[in-house]
């Protein structure tokens, strides 16, 4: 039995892979998100409030990890940085894009998960039966 040659610019599954991609990228849904992500990308107080935001959810996930408890000065000061960060409209659509792209993901690792589980392609109903992704630990 000859392996399939899945590294190769030639393979049909590299060439559909890509032609999934070029899919993707004209698709009206796509474009919306791509600008919404160049906005946040383009705007220095989104992306400072993000990053000071997320260094400051690690830094508390960190403390909480090592057993020590947050003063409420520490949750009101995280509370008011991401209220400041969710006040703003391109953070809110920075993380409405990545949710979206996400879905997006998922929807397509989904499809071939089901595809290897079940060597067919799946149908509406083999992805809707209940289970919520390999790896989940639900065991449907």
């Amino acid at each position: 039995m000859k392996l399939m040659q899945m590294t190769t610019e030639e393979s049909t599954i590299v060439r559909k892979t890509k032609e999934l991609c070029q899919a993707m990228l004209e698709e009206p849904e796509f474009l919306e998100i791509r600008q919404r992500l160049d906005s946040f990308i383009a705007n220095d107080e989104a992306k400072s409030q993000y990053q000071n935001l997320s260094e400051k959810g690690e830094y508390l996930q960190h403390k909480q990890q090592q057993g020590v408890e947050l003063t409420p000065e520490e949750i009101s000061e995280y509370e008011t940085q991401r209220e400041a960060f969710m006040k703003n409209p391109i953070a809110r659509g920075f993380l409405a894009a990545q949710e979206e792209m996400n879905k997006v993901q998922q929807s397509v690792s989904e499809y071939v998960s089901k595809t290897f589980e079940l060597g067919r392609v799946p149908t509406t109903e083999d992805l809707d039966s209940g289970s919520c992704g390999q790896g989940c630990g639900c065991h449907h």
